[in-house]
């Protein structure tokens, strides 16, 4: 299962991307726009994700997603870092970070690793 660590890691391999301080824990931004950030002691990742998959990760894995009331309404998820795999967080990552990223640094990623535009 991962922790901050394990997010770092992977967070920091993606693109373009700037460890910062958000509420004073760690956050990550693409070109100045902000994806994800650790919260509770390091034991949660916030990260931006459709509004439209919010709810469907939440009621899928309950124990890994999950929202406050401050997130009521936002393009934000919590996940638990103690109850994700590590190719999982990967997936929620790359997702956050896609919807943050500019299409030109998107599109130069798929084009690195071989997927079309």
């Amino acid at each position: 299962m991962a922790d901050a660590d394990t997010a770092r890691r992977i967070i920091e391999a993606l693109p373009g991307v700037e460890e910062g301080t958000s509420y004073g824990t760690p956050s990550w931004k693409v070109r100045g726009k902000f994806f994800a950030r650790l919260r509770d002691e390091d034991t949660v990742l916030v990260a931006k994700v459709d509004k439209g998959e919010k709810q469907l990760l939440i009621e899928a894995e309950p124990d890994v997603f999950f929202e406050t009331p401050h997130y009521n309404g936002y393009g934000y998820v919590l996940v638990r870092l103690a109850d994700i795999g590590d190719d999982e967080l990967a997936e929620v990552a790359e997702d956050a970070w896609r919807l943050a990223a500019p299409k030109t640094l998107v599109n130069e990623r798929d084009e690195a690793a071989g997927h079309s535009a």
